[in-house]
């Protein structure tokens, strides 16, 4: 057999090898579900300010990349910072768009809104905002998430 036509046998068995693999199942309704509870438990636990309740929805090794903040990389830095943070936020609204995935990873993107006030300022700040949240299923049947990034809709002094 030429070398054209070990490269052309090769190609073809990987083909059908990658064809035959396995797929995973998209996510189910109920998944779905699950993980639209999980951004309306952490909205709750905000405004509660619940620090812990807000660090367990995370895996121990998540990353968490704020708006005008460090990022925060594992769960004893995310618990720190809502710790510091809490009692900030007075009224907090998230909007999931959208929440897809497949076998044991999903996303979800969605828009959230809130006014916060921080020490040093006179006034309250309301802002809106966008979000993107990795998830995935642990070993329980639960859903944790390993990847959060949100940001403002804001913009930066001298950009309005």
């Amino acid at each position: 057999m030429n070398k054209s036509c070990r490269i052309a046998a090769l190609l073809l068995a990987g083909f059908f090898a990658v064809s035959c693999a396995p797929t995973a199942a998209p996510l189910s309704d109920d998944d779905v579900a699950i993980l639209e509870e999980l951004t309306e438990s952490y909205r709750q636990a905000v405004l509660a300010g619940d620090a812990a309740a807000v660090a367990a929805m995370y895996t121990p090794d998540a990353t968490e990349m704020p708006a005008n903040f460090p990022v925060r990389e594992g769960g004893a830095a995310i618990l720190a910072a809502y710790e510091a943070q809490a009692g900030m936020m007075h009224e907090f609204r998230v909007t999931p768009v959208a929440t897809h995935g497949v076998g044991d990873l999903a996303y979800q993107r969605g828009t959230w809104a809130g006014t916060f006030a921080m020490a040093g300022l006179a006034e309250a700040i309301a802002d809106t905002g966008k979000y993107l949240q990795i998830a995935e299923r642990q070993g329980d049947g639960s859903w944790l998430w390993t990847a959060v990034i949100w940001n403002s809709d804001l913009p930066l002094p001298g950009q309005q």
